[in-house]
């Protein structure tokens, strides 16, 4: 059993980080999410906040940590997709994804970093896709930002591993969640085909990852990408 923490899961209303919350609840932590709207699991504390805000972020993070202490664990999980191929691509609709799912991931892990330092104990856990290596038409903006979480958690590494402080990429397949269940069928065996699994995760297999990097355990695990997709992006 790992040493209890205060825990912050970014976009923990549903979802992979719904799960994530769930996981570290049931782990016996001290849970917080940010949310846009809706509410993290139970045994959580739900802060409204929004990633690509540092004045609402500023906020949420005050709240967790007069509620639940300073912040030990952070899981950088809120993102959004907007997909259409290149040539159809509109400037904000790349723009727009680079600030929430890399621009986020900086504003938040930069104010939450100051008391890991404090602490001399840290984990910077960031969500990427299997996508941010493997590539998807149609994505280049989601792939871009989410490759560029690697280089962000190796850059975190060499400055703060030092310090107690690990920073580590989770990279997820397909996973059972609203959105993959929202794809035409066809589209689905199409994926599932490409799958060595041959099926799809379930989102608390992601949380099982992300525990474990949490964990005491993984004290000399850093810069690493962990996939957790049934074998589709090997070597990516």
């Amino acid at each position: 059993m790992s040493t209890p923490r205060t825990v912050l899961i970014t976009g923990g209303n549903r979802g992979i980080g719904h799960a994530i919350a769930a996981r570290f609840v049931a782990d016996g932590h001290r849970v917080a999410v940010t949310a846009r709207s809706g509410e993290g699991p139970a045994g959580a504390l739900t802060v409204r906040a929004d990633v690509t805000d540092g004045d609402s972020l500023d906020a949420a993070i005050g709240e967790v940590e007069a509620a639940l202490g300073p912040i030990e664990v952070v899981v950088a999980n809120a993102g959004i997709t907007k997909d259409t191929l290149l040539m159809r691509m509109k400037d904000e609709e790349f723009e727009e994804v680079i600030q929430t799912n890399l621009v986020g991931v900086f504003k938040v892990v930069k104010r939450c970093v100051t008391s890991m330092i404090k602490a001399k104990h840290g984990r910077i856990i960031l969500i990427s896709s299997v996508v941010g290596l493997y590539g998807s038409p149609g994505q280049v903006n989601y792939a871009s930002s989410k490759s560029a979480l690697v280089g962000f958690a190796r850059s975190v590494t060499r400055e703060l591993g030092s310090r107690g402080i690990t920073a580590n990429v989770v990279a997820p397949g397909f996973i059972k969640t609203d959105m993959t269940t929202a794809l035409p069928e066809a589209q689905q065996e199409a994926y599932l085909s490409s799958i060595p699994a041959g099926r799809f995760a379930e989102p608390e297999e992601v949380a099982a990852a992300v525990s474990w990097l949490a964990s005491d355990e993984a004290a000399y695990v850093s810069g690493a990408v962990l996939p957790i997709d049934g074998g589709l992006g090997m070597g990516h």
